[in-house]
Formats: structure tokens, sequence, C-alpha cells
């Protein structure tokens, strides 16, 4: 398969003093939101041992980073306070530090939260807010941790009312380069700044479809980007499927991102996603997997 032109390999992603190392694929980072309202699997790992076993299993099945997310940012949800965003997520994050290969990642929008997740064992941060916290950047400098730049159009309860873009493709990557360039200035490295361009986070059905089509543009900001479009809306609009019946979808974005060396996917189905993963490698490197006969 011949690369799309103007994309390059998957990037490694530095900090902590570690790499995660670069693939002939995307890196797979594992949901597990410890919520009781999340769209998709609200409610199924907000008790702390449900979260610490699905997060053991998501590792088993192939995850290279377990994102760990105490606030449900789906559409329509209205925020919560530190305390209980913090109460949702440290026990989880202290329970698996120090007992899972794949490093992990807290999904959250406070610099109070993230120091908290970095001091017990997070390796980086998961900003669905692209840093509107004016602390994150000295957090994430302070740890040396990388950070995964989201962009959203408002806030999660009114995104989804009426957003409008004249150019979504420019607009976000304008966006993302602006918020990266804000971190560069206060000493966060190139390899340790990720971009996502927040696929249905403030975004209309064709958006979601444009700015997967646009890769090559957001891969052209110089760091690695991040894709979430597990089971969301547009793929229940596209499938005419609830949000568990929307793996076929998940899956299709999954091998796109794969064509178009995407640097890391954040997904809820890992087994599978590393399964398709796989046998598209073979297809391409037949080399590196021997006969089994």
């Amino acid at each position: 398969m011949n690369d799309p032109e103007g994309l390059e390999a998957t990037r490694p992603i530095r900090g902590r003093g570690a790499t995660l190392a670069a693939k002939r694929y995307p890196l797979i980072m594992g949901i597990l939101n410890v919520t009781p309202d999340s769209f998709s699997d609200g409610g199924a790992y907000f008790r702390e041992e449900a979260a610490h076993r699905r997060a053991i299993e998501m590792v088993e099945e192939g995850a290279d980073i377990i994102d760990i997310g105490g606030e449900s940012t789906r559409p329509g949800a209205a925020a919560i306070g530190v305390d209980e965003e913090m109460s949702r997520i440290m026990p989880v994050i202290e329970s698996l530090s120090g007992t899972i290969r794949a490093p992990m990642s807290v999904d959250t929008r406070r610099a109070t939260v993230a120091r908290a997740a970095l001091e017990a064992g997070c390796w980086m941060v998961n900003d669905v807010s692209a840093g509107t916290d004016p602390d994150m950047p000295g957090v994430v400098r302070e740890f040396g941790a990388p950070i995964v730049l989201m962009h959203m159009k408002g806030e999660p309860v009114s995104m989804q009312i009426g957003p409008h873009y004249e150019d979504v493709v420019s607009e976000v990557r304008s966006f993302l380069a602006d918020r990266a360039g804000f971190f560069k200035r206060h000493s966060v490295d190139d390899d340790m700044i990720l971009v996502d361009p927040g696929i249905g986070f403030g975004k209309r059905f064709r958006d979601n479809l444009d700015l997967l089509r646009s890769i090559a543009a957001l891969k052209s900001l110089g760091h690695p980007v991040m894709i979430g479009a597990s089971r969301k809306r547009f793929l229940g609009e596209l499938l005419n499927a609830a949000p568990p019946a929307r793996l076929p979808g998940s899956l299709a974005v999954a091998a796109w991102c794969f064509r178009n060396h995407v640097d890391v996917v954040r997904v809820h189905e890992v087994k599978e996603t590393a399964g398709l993963f796989r046998v598209l490698d073979a297809i391409e490197n037949p080399d590196a997997y021997p006969a089994a006969w």
C-alpha cells in the first residue's frame, strides 16, 4: 500500500524520561471512563474494581496507553467539581500505578487534577480544552509529561448546538497550531505535544468527515496526531446504530487512520482494533509475520 502524498510514518512520543516508540501503525489508547454518564459506556466502569479490571484487560488486548477520565465530555454533559473528578479517578490511578505495563494518561481539563494524577503515576495528560486552564503548561513542563491538545468548539454542555465553520479544516488546524505554539512558548517540546481535531466535539456530520479526510493538514503541524472517533454520533447516523453497535464504523475509521499514519487512535474496543492493525500490517509487511506452518 503506497503512502498517501504528504504523510509521514508515525512519530515517537517522549515524556517523563521515557519514549513511547513509534510503530508501523498507530498506537492504541484504550478508553477508561470512570463516570456514571459517558455517552457509550457510562457507569460500566464507575466502580474502582471494575475500572481496575478493565484497564488490565485492555493492556492484555494490546493497548499502548490507558486513558483514565472522571468527567464526561459527551454532548450536553454538565461540568463537575474538582473534588468529584478527583474522587473518581485517583483510586483507580493509584491502584494501577506500577501494576500495568502500559503508561497511563489522565483525561482532564484541570491542572490541579493533572498534577495529582501525574504525581500518582500517570505519564501523560489528555486535555480536551487544549490548555484553557492557565496552569496546565506549567504542570506538564514541571513533570516533563506529554499532553494532547484537542479542538472543541464551546463547552460540552452546548458544543453541539448549532456549530458552524466556514472552513473546518483550516479553522481547526489554525486553532491547534496556536495552542501548540502557546505550550512551546512555555518550554514544552514538539514531541511532547499531540494534537487532536476533536471528532464529534462541536462538529457537524460533514465536519467530522472533512477532518478525517485531512489528516495530512494536521500532520503538517509537526506534532503527533491523535484521532478519537470511537462510537461517535456521526457513525451512529451513518449506520443507524446505538453506541455499542457502532464497531464497524469505529474499525473503518481506525483503518483509515492506519492508512494515513495517524500516531494514536483512542478507542473503546482495543482487542478488535489491535487485530485490525495486525492484519493490515501483515498485508503490507509479510516478512514480519513468519508462516505458522
